[in-house]
């Protein structure tokens, strides 16, 4: 009788909380840390990063340089939440090219800009849903102090906001080199990269986004003006160097595809990843119901660009409290239990399926192989 008292109670207990659809509903499974170069945690990541630079109009395409941490959280309906941690850099194309980070190439260390990325996103792989929530990035120069040590001689960069007019100048020469060779006049409309190096003299390398006015060289004299909201239509390179008396001017453009949508193409590029699942998650909101929830509708997110580090935290700033070299923040909620996203837009049919979100998984949440290999190793390029 001693025994059967307690076994009778633990089989009542079990028998309650395997009944009660709300402890099921707010008990959320635990979060299981992945190896951050497993192929699972590879694909994640290529698919938030894709993510990510669809959702910007400004700035250089992101590229993965290693996973530093994932953590999963399956779902009381089928699929998985992930959290990731992501070292990323920039490479050399505009996020209006439209291109996949896998065709972009990485810069030299010296131009390097490098950062972490935290995401959300949800993976469905049986009913094909791919869908990022929220995303936050901070992006910061490499340190010139320490470039300059190893290359005194590399170009070094400038401020891009006209504060120096040989950096306007560099842009209007070799935008007008351009426009003399082709017949179509293209106009500044804004200087995006910047730097400067002596080589037989003072020398200006810029990149900077055109956009394309309404007539050719032929029509010129009778052109409209162009329209104050027309959009960039691509991007050049160009550098202007002086010796002497003499100028030495160099351009290169490269145009962007057209954004005109093609019905029934949309979910092609997603195809290119290698789980090859189409993202629906923004194909198939046509009637999306708002809540008040904190993680309600697509919030998406922001890359945060600051400055060298150098610059915020100089070399004899010891005993000053040290600056956070990337502060990414990224919580949809704080409740440890989670909040329910309510996501009808992803499901077919009747069922309101929700998704539960739980507060950003600290640093001390990680695999024994995280962070995992790096594409760039250099030390100057990976955040602390």
């Amino acid at each position: 009788m001693g025994l059967l008292l307690p076994l009778v109670l633990y089989a009542l207990a079990t028998c309650c909380v395997a009944t009660s659809p709300l402890m099921q509903t707010l008990l959320p499974t635990p979060l299981l840390s992945l190896g951050c170069n497993s192929s699972e945690a590879l694909g994640v990541a290529g698919f938030a990063l894709q993510d990510i630079n669809r959702d910007r109009t400004d700035g250089y395409v992101l590229s993965l340089n290693r996973v530093s941490n994932v953590q999963q959280h399956r779902q009381n309906i089928q699929g998985s939440v992930y959290y990731l941690t992501l070292d990323v850099l920039e490479t050399d194309c505009h996020v209006l090219s439209k291109k996949s980070w896998k065709d972009c190439e990485a810069r030299t260390l010296h131009e390097t800009v490098y950062g972490q990325c935290k995401a959300i996103i949800y993976i469905n792989r049986p009913s094909r849903i791919i869908y990022s929530p929220a995303y936050n990035c901070t992006l910061r120069p490499v340190s010139r102090r320490k470039i300059h040590h190893m290359c005194p001689d590399c170009p070094s960069p400038v401020a891009t906001d006209l504060s120096d007019p040989r950096v306007l100048e560099a842009a209007t020469e070799s935008l007008g080199k351009y426009n003399n060779e082709n017949s179509k006049q293209y106009s500044l409309f804004k200087i995006t990269r910047a730097s400067s190096q002596w080589v037989f003299g003072p020398s200006y390398f810029v990149d900077y986004l055109i956009k394309e006015p309404p007539c050719t060289k032929s029509h010129i004299s009778g052109c409209a003006l162009q329209p104050s909201d027309s959009v960039p239509v691509g991007i050049c390179k160009g550098s202007l160097g002086r010796r002497g008396t003499e100028k030495f001017v160099s351009v290169t453009c490269n145009f962007f595809e057209s954004e005109a949508p093609t019905l029934g193409v949309e979910n092609s590029a997603v195809n290119q990843e290698p789980a090859r699942l189409p993202k629906v998650g923004e194909l198939q909101q046509e009637n999306p119901t708002p809540t008040d929830s904190p993680s309600k509708a697509l919030t998406k997110g922001s890359v945060q660009y600051l400055p060298d580090l150098d610059d915020e935290q100089p070399e004899d700033s010891t005993g000053q409290v040290p600056v956070e070299a990337f502060p990414v923040q990224l919580d949809l909620t704080t409740n440890p239990q989670g909040e329910t996203l309510d996501v009808p837009f992803l499901f077919l049919g009747p069922m309101k399926e929700k998704l539960v979100v739980l507060p950003f998984p600290k640093g001390e949440y990680h695999s024994a192989e995280c962070p995992g290999p790096a594409q760039m190793g250099n030390p100057l390029v990976l955040p602390p």
